[in-house]
């Protein structure tokens, strides 16, 4: 079997959903990433650059403090010797600029004027006495470049960071997309299995999302839908074709009969004959109350409703044809309530009267009554007829049977199988008890509505 040219093309598009969401999810990891980098660079160089700044006020104090203290021996700037602060100033990678107070330079390192870095300054004060200022300007050695140097090595550390986060995104994204895609690929597989002619092809329990677990679980019902629809359908043609093959065999028997001369037209035979015809129409109409009944199954309309309501309806239905047959009809209803389709649960409590009223002999009783057992509703037909015999019994619901009893009893047996084909679609089951001479009891059992 060759598949659709479009095919491939759809599987190929669809083999890069793992590889799409992947890349979502690391773009999305990414986009995380650089923004925690960037605002963890930011705030970090913006904490260093604090730090340096406090140091390089407390440098310039220092300097400052050497100053007033060279000052204090000899109490003017002309005489004073500065050296001392300057060498200070130049082992810590800075240039100083000793100012009196007029403003006039004092003292100054030698590459003051070509320092390009940042500069701080701060008042020499002695005695509470302000006699100057020192100012400080940093160079490319010494803070500034630790300064640099912490910056360098924090932004490595962030950049390391984000890349192992990034790799860590795209693994954990290919992980996850696999985990994803995985019961997605199954349903694929299990789709293009049925569409083949795989019936029996499911999807089973996956491990899964919430949605992807619920999508296999329908997928999986309407799979066994189909089956029970296929499996109707068979049915329903093997029935047919064999309820319908002897009254076709009598017909052409006795039409081919008539034309060869081999038998008169006389009354009898023809009588005969319409027999037949009569039996074949009764039949189609059994047929098209069966499929109904079958599409009904698979499509109820529930609402909740009351199975004493529904029995007393059926009852009242048939109590004329009870009453002419001379048969009691009893009835002991409790208001019972279950979700049901009210029509086809009508149908089912009318195929057990009616089956009750088939079999059992005039001046007998028929009880019928609701009841409920714990979480059950309870509709039982009680009959006083000939009962079932043993053997009898365990086909009572299948298609088209009928039994050594049945066999001077119009009907083609689909009445019982049609209860118990409606009695399962409610989700309930449909029993039958009997002993021969003592009657026979119908039990349909139904889930109680809340």
């Amino acid at each position: 079997m060759t598949d659709h040219p479009g095919a491939s093309a759809r599987a190929a598009r669809g083999g890069t959903l793992g590889l799409r969401l992947a890349l979502a999810f690391l773009m999305v990891a990414l986009a995380a990433v650089a923004l925690l980098a960037g605002l963890t660079a930011a705030f970090a160089a913006a904490d260093v650059s604090t730090l340096a700044n406090q140091q390089r006020t407390e440098l310039t104090s220092g300097f400052a403090v050497g100053a007033a203290a060279v000052w204090s021996q000899g109490r003017t700037w002309d005489s004073t010797d500065l050296s001392s602060v300057l060498d200070n100033a130049e082992r810590t990678g800075a240039a100083v600029q000793i100012r009196d107070q007029a403003g006039h330079t004092v003292a100054s390192s030698a590459d003051f004027t070509a320092a390009k870095g940042p500069q701080s300054s701060h008042p020499i004060v002695v005695r509470g006495q302000r006699v100057g200022t020192a100012v400080a300007r940093f160079t490319r050695s010494g803070l500034n470049a630790a300064d640099r140097s912490l910056k360098n090595a924090l932004l490595r550390a962030i950049a390391g960071a984000a890349g192992l986060a990034a790799l860590v995104a795209l693994f954990t994204g290919l992980a996850v997309a696999r985990r994803i895609t995985r019961p997605v690929t199954r349903l694929i597989t299990v789709t293009r299995a049925m569409a083949a002619g795989d019936r029996t092809a499911r999807a089973g329990e996956i491990r899964a999302a919430g949605e992807l677990r619920e999508l296999a679980i329908a997928f999986d019902q309407m799979a066994g839908a189909l089956d029970r629809q296929e499996l109707i359908r068979r049915n329903l043609v093997a029935d047919v074709a064999h309820e319908l093959r002897t009254p076709i065999a009598i017909l052409q028997a006795g039409h081919e009969a008539l034309l060869d001369g081999v038998a008169e037209p006389n009354p009898a035979v023809l009588g005969s004959l319409r027999d037949e015809v009569l039996r074949l129409a009764r039949m189609v109409g059994d047929l098209q109350t069966l499929a109904a009944a079958d599409a009904a199954a698979l499509n109820l309309s529930r609402r909740n409703c009351d199975l004493a309501d529904l029995a007393a309806a059926a009852a009242d239905s048939l109590a004329g044809r009870f009453e002419a047959a001379g048969i009691t009809l009893d009835r002991q209803f409790a208001p019972i309530p279950v979700s049901a389709d009210p029509h086809w649960l009508h149908q089912v409590i009318t195929n057990l009267l009616t089956n009750a009223l088939k079999f059992t002999p005039a001046g007998g009783h028929v009880t019928i009554s609701t009841s409920h057992d714990g979480k059950e509703a309870m509709l039982r037909v009680t009959d006083t007829g000939s009962g079932i015999p043993a053997g009898d019994l365990p086909h009572i619901f299948d298609r088209f049977w009928r039994g050594q009893q049945a066999a001077q009893i119009s009907g083609s047996g689909i009445g019982l199988a049609i209860a118990a084909e409606l009695a399962q679609a409610h989700g309930g089951r449909l029993t039958a008890s009997s002993r021969p001479e003592h009657g026979t009891q119908m039990t349909l059992a139904l889930p109680r509505a809340r």
